[in-house]
């Protein structure tokens, strides 16, 4: 065979080998489904990661589909093709809450998808009013619990809405310590911390990084962190576990594709986006918005995904929430 020849040959051998590395496939654009809108902090921190990721995985662009409580933008990265090219994001709702809030989705969370990594976690945080707070003399979660104990239906709770991470939150906190607070569901996390902040409820248990700016300005109270440990970005605030044995509810998000994309497109997928998340600008930008980096393992995020359904069954069933 002649040297020209032999390239040729060589070259169509390759061609079949790495498929992935085809001139169309390099040219296609990655997209990130975000199920729901622009500007919060789930679609703020797959726009940090679309740009980190640029020089590996080239174009990335980030496509918002909101509504349902996140199922329609989570359906639609279970339909896309499996070809590495549409990610989406799964979130405490779409794979924890979801599966047992709603009567059927159009979705299934288990086999439906393929785990990539955890982007981050963000905690929650058990909070008062601070003039309710001080009236009350409650300090603390111990405090909290002694007086809902004295006064059985004397405290309200506030919540984004029947079936959401706060009003699940405060129904596992009744039912661990033992004790009665009124749910009053608003519509969404904004109305909840207005009531909040006006005395209207005397505690929520709200996103750290929405209630931060509150803390600090001395309106609201922390009591305590809903993570299993104390939060870096709240290091002097307790975590609910040291007066509630086991308690843990933080918010988290992480990348998924399709049920099918190859293995070796996932890896290469979570290697290019666990480095970014390991990098001092990605970290910097998760930390302004109260964020933790929670870089895994495919492997590790599907234990995780598989693990909170368990635990967010549980929690949905004992709040008696539903939604159709």
């Amino acid at each position: 065979m002649s040297t020209r020849r032999h390239i040729i040959a060589l070259a169509a051998t390759a061609a079949l080998a790495f498929p992935a590395l085809s001139m169309a496939q390099a040219d296609k654009p990655t997209r990130i489904i975000v199920p729901f809108g622009a500007g919060g902090p789930i679609d703020v921190t797959a726009r940090i990661l679309a740009e980190a990721v640029k020089d590996s995985l080239g174009t990335v662009i980030v496509e918002n589909r909101p509504g349902a409580g996140g199922n329609i933008g989570v359906s639609a990265v279970a339909r896309a093709a499996p070809d590495g090219h549409t990610l989406g994001i799964a979130t405490t709702a779409s794979h924890g809450i979801n599966p047992w809030l709603f009567s059927k989705l159009p979705y299934d969370p288990a086999k439906d998808f393929a785990p990539v990594t955890q982007m981050l976690r963000v905690p929650n945080v058990l909070v008062m009013n601070a003039d309710t707070a001080q009236r009350l003399n409650i300090r603390s979660l111990a405090d909290l619990i002694r007086y809902a104990k004295a006064n059985p239906g004397k405290l309200n709770y506030g919540s984004g809405g029947n079936g959401s991470a706060g009003h699940l939150a405060g129904e596992l906190l009744k039912h661990q310590a033992g004790i009665f607070a009124v749910h009053i569901p608003y519509n969404g996390g904004n109305p909840a911390q207005l009531a909040l902040l006006s005395g209207q409820v005397d505690f929520n248990i709200d996103n750290l990084a929405t209630a931060a700016a509150n803390i600090r300005a001395g309106k609201l109270r922390a009591l305590a962190v809903t993570t299993a440990q104390r939060s870096a970005m709240l290091p002097e605030v307790p975590p609910m576990a040291e007066t509630l044995p086991g308690f843990e509810v933080d918010t988290w998000w992480g990348l998924i594709a399709p049920a099918g994309t190859p293995a070796e497109t996932v890896r290469k997928l979570n290697s290019a986006f666990t480095a970014a998340l390991g990098t001092p600008e990605v970290k910097a930008q998760f930390a302004r918005l109260l964020a933790e980096p929670a870089p895994s393992t495919p492997q590790a995020f599907e234990a995780f995904l598989q693990k909170e359904r368990g635990k967010y069954e549980r929690m949905v069933k004992l709040s008696g929430a539903q939604v159709d």
